[in-house]
């Protein structure tokens, strides 16, 4: 049986249209960092880790930071942990921290076994719609905010990204001469100077 050229196009540009609509499974070419003049603080938040403790994200205040909203049903995000459990071993001493957000609705009772049996080694927090939304919504998951020293979002990724993308963009966030930001949610370090 012979297929004419124009039903081969039309079976083609059918399939890539149902392709195209999986956008949780898609992924991502690697973006450019946002340029610094164009950044906007990060959001501040506090929310509660896997132990109850507040966390905020003045705690990682002078550090490079990919913030990631996820949940365990997500899967483009069980593809992204293993990057991020290497990128947190292999860029911790330099300055840099990954901190998740789940999103489950099913709460800790979902996400704490979760945890344990990928043996995820960064600190994973509760999220919730307020923290979302002051994320710009967060429509799809992943979404994953790196953020620079300074305390500004530069780069948002939605959807399934590429591991280089993310390595590259964090090499050349922790390469890049930064201040660190100071206003009222991240404290100033106190002078040792005798002025005081």
């Amino acid at each position: 049986m012979r297929v004419s050229r124009s039903a081969a196009v039309c079976c083609l540009a059918v399939c890539a249209g149902v392709l195209s609509g999986c956008v949780s499974t898609r992924v991502e070419a690697a973006s450019k960092l946002k340029p610094v003049k164009d950044r906007k603080a990060a959001p501040v938040f506090e929310l509660k880790d896997s132990n109850g403790a507040p966390a905020k994200l003045a705690d990682y205040r002078g550090k490079v930071i990919l913030l990631d909203f996820w949940a365990t049903w997500c899967g483009p995000c069980k593809i992204e942990i293993p990057w991020f459990i290497e990128f947190d071993q292999t860029y911790r001493s330099r300055g840099f921290a990954v901190v998740g957000i789940a999103m489950d609705d099913d709460g800790w009772e979902a996400v704490k076994p979760y945890i344990e049996a990928r043996k995820m080694n960064y600190r994973i927090l509760l999220g919730n719609d307020r923290v979302a939304e002051l994320y710009g919504g967060v429509d799809a998951l992943p979404t994953t905010f790196l953020i620079d020293r300074a305390g500004r979002i530069a780069a948002v990724h939605q959807g399934l990204s590429s591991k280089d993308g993310f390595r590259d963009e964090i090499e050349e966030l922790l390469s890049a001469p930064g201040e660190v930001r100071r206003d009222a949610s991240l404290p100033a370090p106190r002078s040792s100077g005798a002025s005081e």
